[in-house]
Formats: C-alpha cells, structure tokens, sequence
C-alpha cells in the first residue's frame, strides 16, 4: 500500500528540538484535545468556531481541516517532509504514532505525533519546483508533485537537482512576483476606503516630487486630485487625477470623462486598481497628455517610492527588500 507523504511546516521557535527529540507538532491549542471530537470535519469546523470567535469566515474550513488532517486523516507509516528554516534542512520522516495531545508542550503547541527521522537533506539537492511545493503556505499539506524526488533522496539517490533548472527558477520567481503584487492591490482594496485611497495616491504623488491636494469628497467634478510641480500650483503642468478604487475594468467613456474635464495644458492620470479595456487604452494612445495607471502600474511605482513613504503607509503595506532569480543576463561577445 502507498504512503501518503505529507508537507508540515513548524514555528522557528522550536529551533531544532522537534528533530532531535523525534516529533512533528502544531498549534491551536484552543481547540482542546483533538481526539474528543468525532472524525467529522463539520464538527471540527464549529469547535473551531467556538474555540476562535474572531477567526474570519472564510480562514474557519481552511485551519480545522488542518487539524482534521493531522488528528484523523495522518496514518502510521505515513511519511513528512518538514522543511526547517533554523538549519535550512529538508527533514524526512515516518509517522510512528497516533495523535497524542500534550497540553503542557512548549510554545502553545499540544498536538503531536512521534516520527522517526530518516534523512536529513540540504535544500539544495532539490529542483526548485520542489522546494516551492513544500513552501506550501498551509501548516500541513500532502506532496504529490514531488514525491518520487524526495522518496529518492530518502533512498540516497541523487536527484540531479544540483545543475540550476532556469526554468523553475522563472516560474518561482514569477509566483512571489504575482504573489505581491496580489497582495499590495488586495491591502489598498480592503483596508482603505475610497476617500482614504485617494489620499495614498496623493501621498504616492508627493513622492514622485510633486505637491498633491485631495479634492473635496462631493462636488469634486470627477477630479479626486490635482497635482503640480510647485508648491503654490501655478506653474505647469497641473496634472488632474481620478481614483477608481475598483478591481474592475475601467472603460472608455469613464476615461473620457477625465478627460472632458482637462483644459489646455493640463494632463489627466487615472489610477485604479483594476484593468483597462482595449477601447480605453486605444483612447489613452491618441491623447499625449492622458495617461492610465492599473494595478500593476500602480504597485511598480509603490517599489519605486516605497522607502520615502511615511510609517502609516508602510505599516498599511509592510515590504521588505529581497532578491529574487531574474532571467540570464547574456555577456556580449
């Protein structure tokens, strides 16, 4: 019979005890002991409920079947990858026994299960598709992309994963790339409200080297902001800005719109979360002085100013500087 090999992620906080003591183990430990609920995912979901009353709804399926998981669905002799960010060691094991519940265990964390540890193997024997499999974000996840990779450097096979894979490497790269940009544009969706939105576009702006002032909240004619190169706004050019908080996209005559209300030598910027249709787009290509920021736009200009943002703006969207695989760079002969 197959073994089911699973992915487990554990706190850095337990440094390298679990391994050296034979274990794997996880939080929650609200939840009580696992074993008293019945091997039903529905009843796990309403402990978890009870347990966690500020959970958001859609996060409640995702953590009690992970409990689930580990309480009902783990078996002995199964195998676990756990992938320790303390010693950069991919550690493989064997599940030797059932779901224990330890309420005194350090760290908050009561559910456990013994392992045998098996090998103990460098990140870097591993093609990079892999280590992105494991990097799961969930805390316990099954492997199957990978599985006859990691069986086979269980065995002391070689993997011939040393010589770098360019093309893993881009589509890594490709998903914490996306990964962010997700993030950046969800963060300005949900914890801003459109007025505050506007005033980020504003404080982006003032980054850029401009003066920014948010318009009135009514009446503001279609213009959320009006930028400048001068602190007083009379000199050129006067640079008229509409916000549409949406992750929708924008149209040509929403973009018109803007336009319809610029006069002789002033620009228009429209900014928004979202995309542009081709017609808008076409539109933007006939008008030197209209020019249409999405979201992906937007969040390059957000990498490009981000270190001269204020704490409040860094605190809505804390990034870190980090260096990711790019393409090959090819010397010239």
């Amino acid at each position: 019979m197959s073994r089911t090999i699973w992915g487990l992620h554990m706190s850095t906080e337990h440094e390298t005890v679990p391994v050296d003591q034979g274990y794997v183990t996880i939080g929650w430990h609200h939840m009580g002991d696992l074993s008293t609920l019945p091997a039903d995912r529905e009843a796990f979901k309403q402990r978890f409920r009870e347990a966690y009353d500020d959970a958001k709804a859609g996060a409640i399926p995702v953590q009690a079947g992970v409990l689930y998981r580990f309480a009902y669905e783990m078996q002995q002799g199964d195998y676990v990858i756990y992938p320790s960010k303390i010693d950069r060691m991919v550690h493989i094991g064997q599940i030797t026994s059932d779901y224990q519940y330890l309420p005194n265990a350090p760290y908050d964390c009561p559910n456990r299960r013994e392992v045998k540890w098996l090998a103990h193997v460098p990140r870097t024997d591993f093609s990079q598709s892999a280590l992105h499999e494991i990097g799961s974000a969930l805390t316990l996840f099954t492997v199957t992309s990978h599985a006859e990779e990691f069986m086979a450097a269980l065995a002391g096979e070689a993997t011939g994963a040393n010589d770098v894979d360019d093309e893993s490497v881009e589509e890594v790269s490709t998903q914490v790339e996306e990964s962010t940009e997700d993030f950046i544009i969800k963060r300005l969706k949900s914890k801003l409200t459109p007025y505050e939105f506007e005033k980020f576009v504003a404080h982006l702006l003032t980054r850029m080297g401009f003066f920014a002032r948010v318009t009135s909240q009514s009446a503001d004619g279609g213009i959320d902001i009006i930028a400048h190169k001068d602190e007083l706004g009379f000199e050129p050019p006067i640079i008229k800005v509409q916000c549409k908080q949406t992750l929708e996209s924008v149209g040509r005559p929403k973009v018109q719109e803007l336009h319809g209300a610029i006069e002789q030598g002033e620009h228009g910027l429209f900014v928004t979360l979202g995309t542009y249709t081709s017609d808008a787009r076409t539109f933007e290509r006939g008008k030197p002085n209209l020019r249409l920021i999405d979201g992906p736009g937007l969040v390059d200009l957000i990498y490009n100013h981000y270190e001269r943002f204020e704490p409040r703006y860094q605190m809505l969207l804390p990034l870190k500087r980090t260096y990711i695989p790019g393409p090959s760079i090819s010397s010239a002969d």
